[in-house]
């Protein structure tokens, strides 16, 4: 019976365990947790999601504050359109963030960045444009174009030096998706060096509608798989989303994937950048305390945990300090949800928001649970110890499971004492 460890992925002559984690903002797929899915010979990613706010939680910058004060005399405006983000800043946050992780990068993996679209940051192109080059010139081995079509996403960083030199792939979530990405990107006369397949059971975001139920990752993989075949392309599919074991990554491999894209196991790992009591929010979740809802002011339906506080919080929206869902006018939906109920209801001292969630501020807080689908069965993955929580696991661990196991088991931890998991 063949193990993931039978594989490898290949990017030219350089050789990979095909195990990819996906990379989860903000700041849950950490430097740490990348770095060390690259010390064990495979991908990790970091996410230049609010990466202004990660520089300051890391490195101690001051950018949200800076941005805060700049704009302060425009919080009780409905009208964010002279809300911009400095692109001088934003590019020092990519570099230190992209950089600091480089530097510290061991082992013959790869260490990827995810560049959401979707993030549009009052100014989409221009934005875009400075994150992209920015993470280029500070040593990302790769990026991964997320959260959107990425139709004219290459073509913002074609004149950089290692436009061909650096990874460059796209996530979608159809034949036609990737079909309207590489007509669209044709004239750059550079194809992506890998395509990740994301499922409906994936985590966060999805690249489908309320009606994603009807859709199953193996199907969409063997279109893809045909589609690449019919038009004699030779690029890499990496299925994302479900994928929970190694038998379930295996599976895939066998019928022809390069790599498989793993991520809800890691948010339960020592190196994830959940804080711990969210992480036990994770183990005791049950199936049925897992839904997909529209909260999201993206447009995209969004997968999360049903008692994550973001859901019903009346947040005032806190787009002079963050402000990255702001349309290229300036427009966001949780604004437009916000001040709805605020007309109705004037004189509440607290008010719900129950449509839409100020997704900048509880992504930052960790307050909004986005997961997987199988998060309900994490608590199998681990021990339950004598005060009720779960034992946080090595990344390491999980990465060694999903490389080596067979059967559809699941290898748990070396149970540790009660003192010693405190």
């Amino acid at each position: 019976m063949k193990r993931v460890d039978d594989f490898r992925l290949r990017f030219g002559k350089k050789e990979l365990v095909p195990i990819m984690i996906g990379g989860m903002g903000v700041d849950i797929s950490t430097a740490d947790l990348a770095l060390e899915a690259a010390r064990l010979g495979g991908v990790g990613h970091i996410s230049d999601a609010m990466i202004n706010t990660v520089t300051d939680r890391r490195y101690k910058t001051k950018q949200v504050k800076e941005k805060l004060q700049q704009y302060k005399h425009n919080v009780a405006n409905s009208d964010k359109s002279e809300v911009q983000f400095d692109l001088g800043r934003l590019e020092e946050a990519t570099k230190l963030h992209v950089s600091k992780t480089m530097e510290a990068k061991r082992g013959d993996g790869m260490v990827f960045i995810n560049c959401m679209e979707k993030l549009t940051m009052n100014a989409p192109k221009e934005t875009l444009r400075v994150r992209l080059n920015a993470a280029l010139d500070a040593g990302i081995d790769g990026i991964t174009l997320a959260a959107g079509l990425h139709l004219g996403s290459m073509g913002l960083i074609e004149d950089h030096p290692r436009f061909r030199d650096a990874k460059l792939g796209i996530i979608v979530s159809s034949v036609r998706a990737l079909q309207l990405f590489l007509r669209k990107n044709a004239k750059l006369n550079r194809l992506p060096d890998y395509v990740v397949v994301e499922g409906p059971l994936a985590g966060g975001h999805l690249g489908f509608g309320m009606d994603w139920a009807q859709y199953d990752l193996a199907t969409i993989v063997a279109e893809i798989h045909q589609f690449m075949l019919d038009e004699h392309l030779d690029i890499p599919v990496i299925p994302a989303g479900g994928i929970f074991t190694g038998s379930d990554a295996v599976t895939y491999l066998e019928a022809g994937a390069a790599a498989v894209q793993v991520a809800t196991r890691f948010t339960v790992s020592e190196e994830c950048g959940l804080p711990a009591d969210v992480q036990q929010e994770y183990f005791k979740a049950s199936e049925d305390n897992i839904e997909v809802n529209q909260i999201s002011p993206t447009g995209y339906p969004m997968r999360m945990l049903k008692n994550s506080p973001s859901i019903g919080a009346g947040i005032r929206p806190n787009c002079e300090a963050y402000g990255y869902l702001l349309d290229a006018k300036g427009n966001c939906s949780y604004i437009e949800a916000y001040n709805r109920v605020i007309a109705i209801q004037p004189d509440a001292k607290r008010i719900k928001v129950m449509d839409k969630t100020c997704l900048c501020t509880h992504m930052r807080n960790f307050d909004c649970w986005t997961c997987g689908h199988y998060t309900y069965r994490l608590k199998d993955t681990s021990h339950k110890l004598d005060n009720g929580n779960y034992q946080i696991l090595s990344a390491e661990h999980i990465f060694n499971d999903y490389q080596y196991s067979t059967e559809n088991k699941i290898a748990l931890p070396v149970k540790l004492e009660l003192e010693l998991a405190k």
